[in-house]
């Protein structure tokens, strides 16, 4: 049933995330917000939202290891999971520009994650704070350097949004905010029963299967661009989805509710996963063939991270 629960949590999820996208993007055009400032702002945290609500409801239950494991597994299913697959189907073209903000910025959040949990084995309010802060900073910093470009890729923004009814938006943001509430509690309860059940920690199983869960839209969303073979198939959504679970979805849960370290193999094995999957990506960018990433490293990727699930039960043992 454990399982059931699981699924549900998942379904409810997407529901949830894809609604309130919808209700936030249609609310921004109420108050005449730029599609740039939508894209690179409101839909983020949109698309943000059902980690967010896994890891809080996590960090109030007592279960700090799904509320980290969530986060760092989530990010380590994005370049391995997700990359990877959807570099098999076509390969991804980098932006020269990926160097110069994105990579360093991820990197940056990661390994400060890795030093707040070694400091204190807790993250606090104050931490969680900083990290916020490093978001706003590194979104106005985004937001000036493309205002000065011509091209900005803000596909994700659906322009018929603009006319949609103030009922509409009301409605959306109902179902948008139940189905994330009950989503992240049935996904909770289901996570913490599965672990009772099969006799592994909740760190296993927030690594693994919660986190490829709410991976599931990025996962979608990319192979679906990939097997129309759409150029603006970037590394772009996926790097700043990693950059927001780590300073929006930890630091807003900290600020709300202190989240502890539980279990120590999350920063002497997980987190040391999700570095080297974030460090990986400048060696594959610059060699053989620079700015792409192929089916050969997508294979690379993808094999990478069903080693590291397939340790992350196989430790338990």
């Amino acid at each position: 049933m454990s399982i059931v629960w699981i699924i549900l949590g998942l379904i409810l999820l997407v529901v949830g995330g894809e609604f309130l996208v919808r209700s936030s993007v249609a609310l921004s055009f109420k108050f005449n917000i730029s599609k740039l400032v939508i894209g690179m702002t409101v839909v983020s945290f949109a698309t943000s939202a059902p980690e967010l609500l896994v890891s809080l409801q996590a960090a109030l239950d007592g279960s700090p290891d799904i509320a980290l494991g969530n986060v760092i597994g989530s990010n380590i299913a994005n370049i391995g999971l997700v990359m990877g697959i959807t570099a098999i189907i076509s390969p991804l073209i980098i932006s020269p520009d990926f160097y110069k903000l994105n990579w360093p910025m991820m990197m940056l959040l990661s390994i400060a994650l890795y030093f707040v949990l070694q400091s204190g084995q807790v993250i606090n309010f104050t931490e969680g704070l900083l990290l916020f802060v490093s978001l706003i900073v590194f979104l106005y910093i985004l937001i000036k350097r493309s205002k000065g470009k011509e091209e900005v890729d803000v596909e994700e923004v659906d322009d018929a949004l603009q006319t949609t009814s103030n009922f509409k938006i009301i409605v959306w943001l109902l179902i948008g905010g139940c189905s994330l509430y009950f989503g992240s509690e049935w996904l909770v309860f289901g996570a913490k029963d599965v672990a009772m059940s099969y006799g592994v920690s909740e760190r296993v199983i927030s690594v693994t299967m919660v986190a490829m869960g709410t991976s599931i839209p990025e996962l979608a969303a990319s192979v679906i661009a990939a097997m129309k073979q759409e150029k603006a198939i970037s590394l772009g959504n996926l790097i700043g989805s990693n950059i927001f679970n780590i300073a929006s979805v930890i630091g807003l849960t900290a600020m709300i509710h202190p989240i502890a370290l539980d279990n120590p193999k999350i920063l002497t094995n997980d987190i040391f996963w999700m570095i080297g999957f974030a460090a990986i990506l400048i060696p594959f960018m610059l060699l053989p063939k620079k700015f792409e990433i192929g089916r050969i490293k997508g294979f690379i990727l993808l094999g990478a991270y069903i080693l590291f699930v397939y340790m992350a039960f196989a430790g338990e043992k």
